[in-house]
C-alpha cells in the first residue's frame, strides 16, 4: 500500500555511516600529550574487534573541548590512515562559533575525513533561525556529508522539528546524532524526512530503531560494539525477541558507562583492558578506584569481563 501524504519520504532511509559508530576517546601519553600511535591502535581495535562501521573523532568523548585545532587535524589524519579503508571517519567539528566551525570543517576535509559531526552551538543559545544559518553554513563549506548532533542537555538549545525538516532539504545534511531523548520528536522527523537518525544515547538505541532510527553513535560501544551491532541486525531481521534480549543484557553498561562523565570511565576501562587511553585532561579527572570497581561490576552484570 502506498501513501500520498506529502511529508512521506519517497525513498527508504539509507545508512550513510553504517549501523554502529563509536565516539572514540583520544588517547594521551602519561604526560597528557596526544598519543597518535595509540590512536591508530585503538581505531584498529574498534573496527576489527568491535565491529564499528565508522568512528567519530574529536567529539565530546574525544575531549574536543581541550584539544587544539592542530591536534584535531593530526588525529583525523592518523585515524583515517589506520582504518579509512575499512570504516568511515567522521570528524567532530562543532563549536559555538560558526566561523570557527567552518574552519574546522574545511581542515577535516583536507585531513581525509569522510563526514562531519556538527553539534548544536552551545552556551550562547541561538534561536532556531541561528541554528538554521549555522548548520547551513557548515554544510555549504565542504563536500562532506554532515551529521547534525542534537543534544539539548549539553547545548542548552534543541533543534526543533521544523528546523530539522528544513535542514534536511540540504543535499549534504544526511544524518542526525539524536541525544534529545524525545522519541516523539524523533518520530516526526523520521516520518517527514530522509535523515538517517542515529541514537546518541546507548540505552535508547533499540527504542529509537522502533521509530525509524538506523543505528547508534555510542560511548559504551568501545566495549559493546559487536553485541550492539548484533542487536541492531536482529531488529532489522525482525527478530525482536533477540534484539530485546541483547538490549537487556547490555543495559548495565549502556547506563553504567555514564555514572560519571563517559570518557572518564571509557578510558579507565580501556586502561584495564590494556588498550591505549591515557589520562583525561582537566577539568576532567581520572576515575577513582571505587568507580573502577563499580565499572567491573557493570561489565559482569552485562556478562562481559573487563580484563586484558
Amino acid at each position: 500500500m502506498t501513501h500520498d501524504h506529502p511529508d512521506t519520504p519517497a525513498r527508504a532511509v539509507s545508512r550513510p555511516f553504517g549501523r554502529v559508530l563509536t565516539a572514540m576517546v583520544t588517547p594521551f601519553t602519561a604526560e597528557g600529550e596526544l598519543d597518535l600511535d595509540g590512536a591508530a591502535r585503538l581505531a584498529n581495535h574498534l573496527v576489527d574487534e568491535q565491529g564499528n562501521d565508522a568512528l567519530v573523532v574529536n567529539g565530546t568523548t574525544g575531549e574536543s573541548p581541550t584539544t587544539s585545532d592542530a591536534e584535531k587535524e593530526r588525529l583525523i589524519r592518523v585515524v583515517t590512515e589506520a582504518v579509512g579503508d575499512r570504516a568511515k571517519v567522521v570528524a567532530g567539528v562543532g563549536t559555538n562559533d560558526t566561523r570557527h566551525t567552518v574552519e574546522l570543517a574545511v581542515a577535516a576535509e583536507k585531513a581525509g575525513a569522510h563526514g562531519l559531526l556538527v553539534v548544536t552551538p552551545y552556551y550562547n543559545k541561538p534561536p532556531q533561525s541561528g541554528l538554521l544559518r549555522h548548520f547551513t553554513a557548515v554544510a555549504d563549506a565542504t563536500g562532506l556529508p554532515v551529521m547534525l548532533y542534537d543534544i539539548p542537555h549539553r547545548a542548552g538549545v534543541p533543534i526543533a522539528t521544523e528546523t530539522m525538516v528544513r535542514l534536511a532539504e540540504h543535499a549534504r545534511i544526511v544524518a542526525v546524532k539524536d541525544a534529545k531523548g524525545d522519541l516523539t520528536a524523533t518520530s516526526w522527523v523520521t516520518s517527514r524526512t530522509n535523515l538517517a537518525f542515529y541514537s546518541g544515547e546507548d540505552s535508547l538505541t533499540l527504542p529509537a530503531l522502533a521509530v525509524g532510527a538506523v543505528g547508534v553513535v555510542g560511548t559504551s560501544t568501545h566495549f559493546t560494539g559487536a553485541l550492539t551491532k548484533q542487536m541492531i541486525e536482529a531488529y532489522d531481521a525482525g527478530d525482536n525477541a533477540a534484539a530485546l534480549a541483547l538490549h537487556r543484557r547490555l543495559l548495565p553498561l549502556y547506563t553504567g558507562i555514564f555514572r560519571t562523565q563517559g570518557v572518564i570511565l571509557v578510558k579507565a576501562g580501556l586502561k584495564v583492558a590494556g588498550l591505549p587511553a591515557g589520562p583525561v585532561r582537566p577539568p576532567l579527572v581520572d576515575a577513582t578506584d571505587d568507580e573502577i570497581t563499580q565499572l567491573r561490576a557493570d561489565f559482569a552484570a552485562a556478562d562481559l569481563e573487563l580484563s586484558e
